[in-house]
């Protein structure tokens, strides 16, 4: 098989491997055999080749697929914008002037730039989601251990998820189907009971989900901001964990990974037990919510992507997970679908969540809700 030409730095490196009919991008965090995981640092560029595929990868190769490559990513899966000093930074290809997203900015990018029917991810934070978002694409995050990490960097993670991107909420289906055996789609039998989380977005993104979806139910969810704190506590103790040890090697990390690994080395082991209560709480609340409604509907993500320009000061960046992260402590499946919003038709989504292990349903209902949003913008653009 053939792959297309590159021109948007999504890949790290090229691969033809497979004989199947659907093209496949594989984030490099995932272990793909006689390849390096990289991890987008340069501080593991040169370590051995994997001895053997991840789980998700053997997975891929079972079914109907060929892996077209390695996908670039922010380094060790720490960052939101995707910027990457070495290995390159992919191009977002219908807004290059802003972040391609991260930490799983190629496997969004080769998505949305045709190089691949679908790709695979990792989302420990919103690493699938708010790239999927920034490229306007589609993303998925599974219900937390539906799918193997086998084979996955950091190899142990109590947050990090293993999803899809595509252009379509159908080709998501495919993917899960592809990357979990237990998967299996399945149609709506009666009307969704949809709620929207109390919580706002910034007003040219809010006016397009007040517009279409403004009539459905508005539950709180109190812990929601706590739950965004303890995430980010979490994910920087497992990753002091994983890389703490890179601190003390020269010059091969990149700036904003030291900062935020040298921040993570402060965390106090209070810290952690408060953010497994919220964890404990938050997840309650998120359960409750869902024995009244099928779906839970917010933004996706509560402002416009920054510019690369702008994504050079860290206050504009850490909004972008706000309403993502929480769902990682939870566990809950989610996924993305992108519109556009304002009068530059700049890139936008909603978020829907689901039940525990009801991914296959959350699909449905995507399919439907997707729907409304492509109508409606269909009928307000010029």
């Amino acid at each position: 098989m053939t792959v297309a030409s590159d021109k948007y730095c999504a890949l790290a490196h090229t691969l033809d491997m497979g004989e199947g009919a659907l093209r496949v991008a594989v984030k490099d965090c995932i272990d793909i055999q006689g390849t390096v995981s990289a991890c987008g640092s340069a501080a593991l560029r040169s370590s051995p080749p994997a001895q053997k595929n991840a789980a998700v990868v053997d997975a891929l190769l079972a079914r109907d697929c060929t892996i077209i490559g390695k996908a670039n990513m922010h380094e060790l899966a720490y960052g939101m914008t995707g910027v990457n000093a070495a290995f390159g930074t992919p191009i977002n290809p219908k807004w290059p002037d802003r972040i391609p997203g991260g930490s799983s900015s190629g496997s969004a990018v080769a998505v949305a730039a045709d190089l691949c029917d679908f790709s695979v991810g990792s989302d420990t934070g919103g690493s699938v989601r708010q790239p999927a978002i920034c490229c306007g694409v589609y993303g998925i995050k599974p219900s937390f251990g539906r799918v193997s990490r086998d084979g996955c960097h950091p190899a142990h993670s109590s947050l990090d998820c293993i999803g899809v991107f595509a252009r379509s909420i159908a080709m998501i289906e495919t993917g899960m189907e592809t990357i979990d055996p237990s998967f299996t789609r399945v149609s709506l039998k009666k009307p969704l009971r949809v709620a929207r989380i109390d919580c706002s977005a910034a007003p040219e993104i809010q006016t397009v989900i007040d517009r279409h979806f403004g009539a459905e139910p508005v539950i709180p969810l109190p812990q929601m901001s706590a739950a965004f704190e303890a995430g980010m506590t979490l994910i920087g103790i497992e990753a002091i964990s994983a890389y703490g040890t890179f601190l003390e090697q020269g010059d091969d990390l990149g700036t904003d990974v030291r900062a935020r690994l040298e921040h993570a080395a402060k965390i106090p082991p209070k810290a952690f037990l408060d953010a497994q209560k919220t964890r404990l709480q938050f997840t309650k609340e998120v359960d409750m919510a869902l024995t009244q409604f099928d779906v839970l509907l917010c933004p996706a993500l509560p402002i416009i992507p920054p510019t690369l320009l702008e994504a050079k000061d860290p206050a504009t960046v850490l909004p972008l997970t706000k309403f993502l992260r929480p769902f990682n402590l939870s566990g809950h499946p989610a996924i993305v679908l992108p519109f556009t919003a304002g009068p530059q038709a700049l890139p936008a989504g909603l978020q829907l969540i689901g039940r525990k292990g009801e991914d296959a349903f959350l699909c449905a209902a995507a399919h439907k809700i997707a729907s409304i949003l492509t109508e409606a913008q269909r009928e307000t653009t010029p």
